[in-house]
C-alpha cells in the first residue's frame, strides 16, 4: 500500500547539463531516498509503540527519518518536474502573481537566486494557502524549513550533489544554467491542478 517506486525522469537532457550529473543525481540520490523509504514503511509495521520515547527509540527514530525521506522524494521530483530542455519564459497566472507579490519578475528573481546561494539544501516558490500569496522560502534539510498549509510550486536543489560533478564549487553559475532550464507551464499546471486562485488573496 505504502510501497514507492522511483518516478522516471520526465526529460532525456538539459541546456548545459552533462548527462551523468543528471543520472548521478536521480539515479542515485533520488532513488536512494525511494528506497529508504520503503526501508522505513517495512520496519515500521513491527516497531515497538510501547517502547516510544523522546530521547531514543526505534519508532521515534523511524518516523523521524520517515519525513526526510519523504521530503527528499516529493523535492526532488517536483524539482525535476519544474525542467525541461531550453524552458520557457514565465506566462500566465504564475507571471501575474511573482509580479504582483514580489513587485516584478526581475525582483522576484534576484530574491530566489540569492537564496540559492544562501541555502544548504533547498530554495522553493510557495504559494500560502491562508493568506494566498507567494513566498520563497529556504530549506537547510528536506525536513526543516517547509510550511504548512502552501504548495510547493517551483524547486531549485543547492545540494553539492545536484552540481557538483558539471560545476565543481561554482554554485552560482549552475543557478544561472538551471534557470534555463525552467517549465513555467507545470508551474502554471500545478496551480490548475491544485485550484489555488480560490485561495488568491
Amino acid at each position: 500500500k505504502y510501497m514507492r517506486d522511483p518516478k522516471q525522469l520526465p526529460y532525456t537532457q538539459l541546456v548545459g547539463f552533462s548527462e551523468k550529473q543528471l543520472k548521478e543525481h536521480h539515479d542515485v540520490l533520488y532513488a536512494g531516498y525511494v528506497k529508504k523509504w520503503n526501508e522505513i514503511q517495512e520496519k515500521l509495521k513491527t516497531a515497538d509503540r510501547a517502547a516510544a520515547n523522546a530521547t531514543y527509540s526505534e519508532f521515534g527514530e523511524l518516523k523521524r527519518e520517515e519525513t526526510f525521506a519523504l521530503n527528499g522524494i516529493k523535492l526532488h521530483e517536483g524539482y525535476f518536474d519544474n525542467m525541461k530542455a531550453g524552458g520557457n519564459e514565465p506566462s500566465g497566472i504564475i507571471k501575474e502573481w511573482i509580479e504582483k507579490d514580489f513587485g516584478s519578475y526581475e525582483q522576484w528573481q534576484t530574491d530566489f537566486k540569492a537564496l540559492g546561494i544562501a541555502a544548504r539544501g533547498w530554495v522553493i516558490l510557495a504559494f500560502d494557502l491562508d493568506d494566498g500569496r507567494l513566498y520563497n522560502y529556504l530549506c537547510d534539510s528536506h525536513n526543516q524549513g517547509g510550511i504548512w498549509n502552501s504548495v510547493s510550486l517551483f524547486i531549485m536543489d543547492v545540494y553539492e550533489h545536484a552540481y557538483f560533478l558539471d560545476f565543481a564549487t561554482g554554485r552560482k553559475a549552475y543557478i544561472e544554467v538551471f534557470f534555463k532550464n525552467i517549465n513555467w507551464e507545470f508551474v502554471n499546471g500545478l496551480i490548475e491542478k491544485y485550484k489555488l486562485p480560490q485561495f488568491r488573496g
